[in-house]
Order: structure tokens, then sequence, then C-alpha cells
């Protein structure tokens, strides 16, 4: 919690202050004698209430005015707020190696229907761009709310040789900064600002960069534009054969058969985790790992709330004040209540 007038603190010394007063008059108040013929008019002349329940309304009183004077201070409470203006680029390994079957039917296909259920659970929400990558990367879709669009393009990728992550991320980068204009295209001053971007990049990658940009590099472009990138680890280590059916591999693919399999029909690649975890770190986003496909669409539905919600500092005087006016309100009633007179027996 934060003030916006934090020296209006000191109005709490009114308490002591009040008090102190009080003792004051209470020990130059002289003594009266009075004489009673009843001692019945000297009990219903009493306060009501035990000793402890006649300082309730004291200590009431010293906690509405404490609430009454950190509400005049201005206090600011940082909350999180949905934030329906975010961008989301979501870069799709289409190497050769997502032919591999150690996902069931194989890692394209298993990651095509996990990135569409997920770009369906944000429809209405923030704006989804797609990029894919393999030797180069290149812009699919423009970030847009057009959900329908976005799952449409994926029907259609099919995977190629290499494996550019780097030159993802710039693509990715570009992407945003074509729609959010806080974010510096590649190659401009990417300026300052606090905070994170309301942009995010998810990588989806099953192996290693092999060409192109370092991807430290392009972790660093995106740390300075406050873009924090989200990388997915996806896929086994356990060698298994690489099967794409025709439609998921262009006819120009080397080394590929009309079966739609690598000759040597095993995954030669593992999952480059130290680099993915460094990009993760340097921009301020995280690494998940995903081995299934189940855990995969975990991982993508988890994202989202790291991103799309941000926290905002909202002013909460009128709270502190509104309690404070109620506690004031109970210590008086409860001490006109106690101190009322009561009614002698008869």
């Amino acid at each position: 919690m934060s003030f916006s007038w934090p020296w209006a603190l000191l109005s709490v010394l009114i308490i002591p202050l009040i008090f102190a007063i009080r003792e004051w008059a209470r020990r130059r108040r002289r003594r009266a004698t009075v004489r009673v013929t009843s001692i019945a008019l000297v009990r219903s002349a009493l306060p009501g209430g035990t000793r402890w329940t006649r300082k309730i309304p004291a200590a009431l009183l010293i906690a509405g005015l404490a609430l009454l004077a950190v509400g005049a201070a201005r206090p600011q409470a940082s909350v999180p707020v949905p934030q329906t203006s975010a961008t989301i680029l979501l870069a799709l390994d289409t190497s050769g190696s997502m032919c591999s079957t150690d996902v069931d039917p194989n890692r394209i296909t298993a990651a095509k229907k996990a990135a569409a259920e997920f770009i369906e659970s944000q429809r209405g929400g923030p704006r989804i761009g797609l990029v894919t990558f393999a030797g180069t990367a290149g812009l699919l879709v423009p970030p847009t709310d057009d959900t329908d669009s976005l799952i449409e393009a994926l029907d259609n990728l099919t995977v190629s040789r290499g494996t550019a992550i780097g030159q993802a991320m710039l693509t990715s980068i570009d992407a945003i900064a074509e729609v959010d204009p806080s974010v510096a295209p590649t190659g401009a001053n990417p300026g300052g600002g606090e905070g994170y971007a309301g942009a995010a990049i998810i990588v989806l990658t099953d192996g290693a960069n092999t060409q192109g940009v370092d991807p430290q590099t392009a972790a660093q472009e995106a740390a300075l534009r406050r873009v924090r990138v989200f990388p997915i680890g996806f896929g086994t280590t356990n060698p298994a054969p690489m099967v794409c059916d025709n439609s998921q591999f262009d006819g120009g693919f080397g080394g590929w058969g009309g079966r739609g399999r690598f000759d040597s029909g095993r995954n030669p690649r593992t999952i480059d985790e130290p680099a993915l975890k460094q990009i993760a770190q340097t921009t301020g986003g995280s690494y998940h790992r995903a081995e299934n496909a189940d855990q995969l669409q975990s991982a993508l539905n988890a994202l989202p709330g790291s991103f799309t919600v941000i926290r905002q500092r909202v002013d909460t005087a009128a709270a502190f004040a509104a309690g404070g006016a109620i506690l004031i309100t109970a210590a008086l009633s409860l001490s006109l209540w106690w101190n009322r007179p009561r009614t002698p027996a008869r």
C-alpha cells in the first residue's frame, strides 16, 4: 500500500492529544459533594455496563479516528485488473522434428489442436497473432480478434527444415509494434517505460535454434521493449518415428519420401531447455515444459493470467473514511446507550 499524501498521516497525532486533554480536564475537575436521601438515586445515576464494556466506545473511537487519519493520506492499493487490450503473439515451431510421433498422433497435430483450443478460449479477449518458424520465420496472421481466421490458418500449417527461434521472436516483436504504439519495432529506439508492455510472446518449440539470429540477442531486444517471452518446450526425449501426412510438409522438403517420413525414421534433436529458460529470465517471462498434449494444453491455458491481468493502483481513501465513520458512530451510540440514566426500582 502507498499513500498520495503521506504527510496527512500526522493527523493520527490528534488521538493522543484528545486523550491528553481529557485526562488534564479530569484532574482539574472539582469534586462536588451532594447529599442524597436514597441509595437508589445514586445507582440510577450510574452508567450501565461493566468496567470493560464502558471502555469499548473509547476503543471504537480510537480505531475510527485512526482510519480517518489513514484515509486522509489517500491510500492506494495495487489490485489485479483484466487487460482486454493485451496482444499475444503465438510463435509455433514448424520444423521437421514436429512430425515426431512421441506425442500422438505427432507433435505438429497436437500443437495445432492445443493452439486452436487456446485461441478459442481467448475469444473476446486479447488480440492474438500467429508466427510460424522453421528455417525462417514469417507472420502468418497479424494480431487480431478474429478467432475464426486464426483457427483456419492453423489448419494449413506445414513443416520444413531448420529452427529459427531468434528470428521468430524478432518477427513477433515487429508484429506487436504494428498494433501497439508503445512497442518499438526492431531496428528502432526501444525507448523507456516502467513495468511490462501489454503484449507477450509465446514460443512453442521442440528443439534448439539452428540458424538465424541468436535467441539471446532477440530476448534482449524483447526485454528492452518490456515484452515478455514465455517459451514452451514440447515433446519427450524418447526417440520416435517422424511421420507427417502429405498435407503437413511442403513438396520441396528433401529427405522425405512419398510416405511422408524422414529417411532416418527417428527424432534426432532434443529441446535446448537452458536457452529457453534464459530467454524467459531475460524478458521476465517463464519457461514451461510439456511432454504430451494434455500438458501442452495446461501450459497454454495457464499463461494468459501472467500477462492479460495487470496490477493497477486504486484509491481506497473512501473505504477508510467510511470505515472510520462507522466506528465513530458506533462509539457514540454505545456511549449514549451505556451511560443513559437507569430508572430506579420502586
